[in-house]
């Protein structure tokens, strides 16, 4: 089969899940993944034909994909801030609005170690898939990362990763529920503490795409309507006993609700509460300290 041939069929077959543009970018993801070309191949090569051995998995590939399948669990990655992150159902695929939560604290962390001799301690809440973890620990030489979830299958995910070849000390994973109290084992203060928890409400998955709703876990996505700032009072609990003085919170929030999540840090007693925007312009994080 012609591999331009096999990206026609494949947008027809996915149009009716994205948009024309977009279902174009999975297949070249997909087809460059699994047969090691670029995505202008089948303009360069009119006639590159897909291997006979690779065409029966690639149509597997296929078949997933238009039943709503996220192309980055057909795949088994997504990228994030430049290196190549595990995921499967079992954690949230990373987003790109994330990597500028990472980018913030990175630039944080960055400043405060290089003034001091001992390792700066950060704290990633509700870590998934662990990318938040693994990454401030690759870019934040010699600190020391603790990730913490609820959900076993998800550590096992975030204690597998091995995203780069100059590997870090790895973060320490455990697990905890975070609307409980921090564990007692849990000792010593952190410099910076990072969450996106669930933070989307159950009326907004109307919304949303079958791709994210049936695919994706839902103990990762969604919050009651009727208590949407669930996990942030949590958040401000935990912050609230671990956070040293000087230290800085970051959280990822829901752009509808940002005037209450910054309320629930500022009724904490957080002195300095800031609200920024992502590239989009939408509220999507709350900086404290």
């Amino acid at each position: 089969m012609l591999l331009g041939d096999f990206l026609r069929e494949g947008v027809s077959r996915l149009t009716s899940l994205y948009p024309a543009p977009e279902a174009r970018n999975i297949l070249h993801l997909l087809c460059g993944e699994r047969l090691g070309i670029d995505r202008y191949t089948h303009v360069t090569e009119p006639s590159y034909t897909i291997p006979a051995d690779y065409l029966s998995a690639l149509s597997d590939d296929l078949d997933r994909l238009a039943s709503g399948e996220p192309v980055q669990y057909v795949l088994g990655f997504e990228e994030f801030c430049g290196r190549r992150f595990k995921v499967s159902p079992d954690v949230l695929i990373p987003r790109p609005e994330t990597e500028m939560l990472c980018a913030e604290a990175i630039r944080i962390g960055s400043l405060v170690s290089k003034d001091r001799s001992d390792p700066i301690r950060i704290l990633d809440l509700c870590t998934g898939s662990g990318c938040i973890a693994w990454t401030l620990a690759l870019d934040i030489p010699g600190s020391e990362v603790y990730g913490v979830d609820i959900s076993e299958a998800a550590l096992a995910v975030a204690s597998s990763q091995d995203p780069a070849p100059e590997r870090a000390e790895s973060p320490v994973f455990f697990q905890a529920d975070i609307l409980l109290e921090p564990p007692v084992f849990l000792r010593g203060k952190f410099d910076l503490i990072l969450a996106n928890p669930p933070y989307i409400m159950e009326s907004q998955k109307a919304e949303m795409r079958p791709n994210v709703t049936e695919y994706e876990p839902d103990l990762a996505l969604f919050v009651p309507d009727g208590d949407p700032l669930l996990f942030y009072r949590a958040i401000s609990r935990w912050a609230g006993s671990l956070l040293s003085v000087g230290g800085t919170g970051i959280v990822e929030i829901n752009e509808l609700i940002g005037d209450g999540t910054v309320a629930v840090f500022k009724d904490s007693d957080f002195q300095n509460v800031e609200l920024m925007n992502d590239f989009h312009g939408k509220n999507r994080f709350v900086k404290f300290s």
